[in-house]
């Protein structure tokens, strides 16, 4: 798997923390990645992967000075210049996105269409 510098997603502090918070748990496989990505589905059509799996033949690898992650090479497309963040309060509990490919989106906040 090759490793390249420019990442076409971006991750805010607060999506670090919580990622490697998850990462250095007990019971992680360390043998999993991050793995960011697009499936088809959801409300708007496209929904967004935040999982971690094991590297398949067709990942692309993206090292981050804070962590590292990987993406189907497909994929870049619908997601380059995407930012990731974790909203950690009482009310909003979880990881959003901001997409600048998306032409709109649903009111979960993980479908989109392009």
């Amino acid at each position: 798997m090759e490793t390249v510098t420019m990442a076409p997603v971006q991750f805010t502090l607060s999506a670090i923390a919580e990622i490697n918070r998850l990462m250095h748990s007990d019971d992680f496989d360390q043998n999993k990645q991050l793995r960011v990505g697009v499936k088809g589905g959801g409300c708007s059509g496209m929904t967004y992967i935040l999982e971690f799996e094991e590297p398949k033949a067709n990942d692309q690898k993206y090292d981050l000075p804070e962590m590292s992650f990987i993406m189907d090479k497909s994929h870049g497309i619908y997601l380059m210049g995407m930012e990731v963040d974790w909203e950690g309060g009482l009310n909003s509990r979880g990881f959003t996105f901001k997409n600048p490919n998306a032409s709109s989106t649903c009111g979960c906040g993980t479908s989109f269409a392009v």
